[in-house]
């Protein structure tokens, strides 16, 4: 093993107890950076407003790791004194669509757009400049990386490089004017052209540019000549017992379920399979696992599938974890729209080593397409395939029935976290 001596410092504020998929990707690479060389200095907020809370997470941060705190202004928990209940589905991403939104909830949509530009944790960039120019200082720190959404961390980042000249890496987990929620957010034209504005200064700012996806690589390119590199997400090794595969044909979705994710031609699929077939109708369950919008759920009822409906709400990482190696088949959806193609979900990783066959719905010649294919995990279909959809159902029940409803994944060791974080060390601390 390599002496830990090259110092760095991530910025992120999405860390343990955080849950949810945002806090992974450092979570992890922090876990292996020492075994490459280099301590990680890590940067969070001391009292931040965390939409998910997965206090088993705690367990995995890094004895390595040092973790710096700094006090937040956090404008949701000023938010929350209105409506806790609107506050809280919308920091965590479920926005009703545009028809059933309260009067309460365009408002809240409002503010946030216009008012906290990039995002509600603008607050948090002034103090933590001042903090860490010091703390840089005295810790003769080399290399600083920002890890965003939220996008003003990278604001911090960018301030200072300004002031520091330091090596500065941004990593976006998301795009960041293109992301999905962004048209959601009501900008009036001043506040959407001061997003570009500031999109294209951290871009053209920051000395490495990561993204997760070929697709957001493509689109930064027009706005930048920095270096861009690909690290997508990936999976970690866990503990989990052996545990045996649900008696149920069970089809189950992992993480948050947003009104854009509504597949409708799932649940017409699936409506016909269990009208048609009396032994598929006695079999099968819908389980979902996180946060579920109020659209989908009445999407699932409209189809009348909710007696096969095993909602089990949010659970811990490794509860999740647990369902997926014990499901039958596991469920991915992405948006279907043009701006989502570059959206590889985290969660596809971790499917990906459960054993189990992902059944995909995305836009047309989506990001995490290429890689289903390419790991042979799954089988991967538009929002215009409902007919094929039903096919793979059926296909995927006839193998339950015979116990043989099994995946032959190839190439899985590219995507894990250690592997990754050799891959960051290799194209982005070492190499420039």
């Amino acid at each position: 093993m390599q002496p830990t001596t090259k110092k760095i410092l991530i910025i992120t504020y999405y860390w343990p107890p955080a849950g949810g998929p945002g806090v992974q990707r450092w979570l992890k690479f922090v876990k292996y950076l020492p075994d490459f060389g280099f301590e990680p200095h890590v940067y969070i907020p001391e009292n931040p407003t965390y939409p998910i809370v997965d206090e088993k997470l705690l367990e995995q941060v890094s004895n390595k790791a040092i973790i710096i705190k700094n006090k937040i202004i956090e404008p949701y928990r000023w938010a929350s004194f209105f409506s806790k209940k609107n506050t809280k589905k919308i920091s965590s991403g479920i926005i009703p669509s545009k028809k059933k939104q309260a009067l309460i909830e365009k408002v809240m949509l409002w503010i946030r757009g216009n008012f906290f530009i990039p995002d509600a944790r603008i607050l948090w960039v002034k103090p933590s400049v001042v903090f860490l120019k010091e703390y840089i200082e005295k810790h003769q720190i080399e290399t600083i990386i920002t890890t965003g959404p939220p996008h003003s961390l990278h604001l911090i980042g960018l301030q200072l490089k300004k002031q520091t000249n330091i090596k500065w890496i941004a990593d976006f987990r998301d795009p960041w004017t293109t992301i999905g929620y962004h048209k959601e957010l009501m900008l009036n034209e001043k506040s959407e052209k001061k997003h570009k504005e500031l999109e294209k200064s951290v871009l053209n700012s920051a000395d490495i540019i990561i993204v997760t996806s070929p697709t957001t690589k493509n689109e930064f390119a027009k706005l930048t000549s920095k270096p861009i590199e690909v690290i997508t997400n990936g999976y970690d090794v866990e503990k989990v017992a052996k545990t045996e595969l649900d008696e149920k044909f069970t089809i189950a979705h992992i993480g948050s379920f947003l009104s854009d994710r509504n597949p409708r031609i799932l649940w017409k699929a699936l409506k016909e399979l269990v009208k048609e077939n009396n032994e598929f109708a006695a079999d099968f369950q819908l389980k979902l696992i996180g946060k579920v919008s109020q659209d989908v759920l009445e999407s699932i009822d409209e189809f009348k599938l909710t007696k096969f409906v095993n909602n089990l709400g949010y659970l811990s990482h490794n509860e999740a974890v647990l369902h997926q190696r014990t499901s039958q088949v596991l469920l991915l959806i992405e948006i279907d729209s043009e701006e989502t193609r570059c959206i590889i979900p985290g969660k596809l990783f971790e499917y990906m080593v459960s054993d189990r066959p992902i059944i995909a719905i995305g836009p047309k010649a989506s990001d995490f397409e290429t890689i289903l294919k390419e790991t042979n995990t799954g089988q991967f279909f538009t929002y215009d395939e409902k007919s094929k959809v039903k096919e793979i159902i059926l296909t995927y029940y006839q193998l339950y029935k015979l116990n043989n409803l099994k995946v032959y994944p190839i190439g899985l060791q590219y995507y894990s976290r250690k592997s990754l974080t050799e891959k960051l060390v290799k194209s982005c601390l070492t190499n420039y």
